[in-house]
């Protein structure tokens, strides 16, 4: 399975002055590339780097590799918007959204992440450094740190490319990491799993994951937001813009200790996980509207997915769509309760 592993960079300010002078160059020769593959309408990748190769390797002072890297990342783009518009997540053709999607080439912010592959970046994972291509030429001894068990995965998983971010100032690199499936066990039973708002997660053992916490949070964080947005004022959008985020922030680091919680009793126990199918949720069941934006940012999917990557991690069963297994699970916990208990 592959795995994203986010390590941190610690460059000199002179060293970030660098990166930051390289990041902007590429975002701009993808901004150009992206506005020819618009107009003369060669979006694959092939098309775009015999068209364009020469041009933004001298007009944007970008190397052989680097310039690859840029028209890969055009072409990725507006593949992924291709997939999307087909599958519909762009709403109607005549909807605004699909054509403020479709009706103009795509853009890049000169923040942008920007992918390097092992021709332009170099790693020592003995002593924490990278070695980078940047545009005032190859850049070695940029130190790197993270937690011990990233730096262990990107050590003995690391494969194919890496992006480099910059956020809010911090400088990051995000490696892929190839890491072996386990052996998955022959599970003796299933963990059905429940997901709502209530309760974020209901264990057929009995357990509940509480979400009040999380909605008194996230409804805090409604109210200062609507009173931020009421004033308007350029220090208001500052706060704003300060706080964006972390609300999601926070419900991701919720679901994560939810997910490893029931994978570490699944593995423990020798079981599987069964989670309920939600999918057209949102067309079975009617809600009032100051109930719908509820339903419709609470972190379902995210949960889901967290239990599926950590579950075939640990070599857990999971499934979404084991109806037996599921259901015998929730009949285990939903058995009415004898008048005397047995002896």
């Amino acid at each position: 399975m592959k795995l994203a592993v986010r390590v941190k960079l610690l460059p000199t300010p002179l060293q970030a002055a660098a990166l930051e002078a390289t990041l902007h160059a590429c975002n701009q020769a993808a901004e150009h590339v992206a506005k020819v593959a618009y107009t003369r309408g060669v979006k694959d990748r092939n098309g775009l780097q015999k068209l364009l190769y020469t041009e933004i390797k001298a007009s944007f002072g970008l190397s052989a590799q680097p310039a690859v890297r840029v028209v890969k990342k055009v072409a990725d783009a507006y593949a992924a918007l291709a997939a999307q518009a087909k599958a519909g997540c762009l709403g109607r053709v005549s909807s605004k959204r699909y054509r403020k999607a479709m009706g103009g080439p795509i853009t890049f912010r000169l923040q942008s992440a920007q992918p390097f592959d092992d021709r332009c970046l170099s790693w020592q994972t003995d002593a924490h450094i990278v070695s980078i291509w940047t545009v005032s030429g190859r850049m070695k001894g940029v130190r790197y740190t993270g937690a011990a068990d990233q730096l262990k995965t990107l050590r003995e998983h690391r494969r194919g490319e890496s992006d480099l971010v910059c956020r809010k100032g911090k400088w990051y690199l995000i490696a892929t990491c190839d890491i072996p499936d386990p052996d998955v066990c022959d599970p003796v039973d299933f963990i059905g799993v429940d997901r709502g708002i209530v309760n974020l997660a209901t264990t057929s053992d009995g357990t509940n994951y509480q979400g009040r916490r999380l909605a008194r949070y996230r409804n805090w964080h409604a109210r200062k937001r609507a009173r931020l947005q009421a004033v308007g004022t350029r220090s208001a959008k500052r706060l704003l813009a300060r706080r964006a985020g972390r609300e999601q922030r926070h419900a991701t680091q919720v679901n994560h200790r939810i997910s490893k919680e029931i994978v570490s009793v699944a593995q423990r126990t020798g079981r599987g996980i069964a989670v309920e199918e939600l999918d057209g949720i949102r067309d079975r069941v009617r809600l009032r509207r100051d109930q719908r934006g509820t339903l419709s940012s609470w972190p379902f999917h995210q949960l889901g997915e967290h239990l599926a990557y950590k579950a075939r991690r640990a070599g857990v069963p999971f499934g979404v769509n084991v109806r037996d297994r599921a259901r015998s699970a929730w009949a285990f916990v939903n058995r009415p309760v004898p008048d005397t208990a047995p002896a």
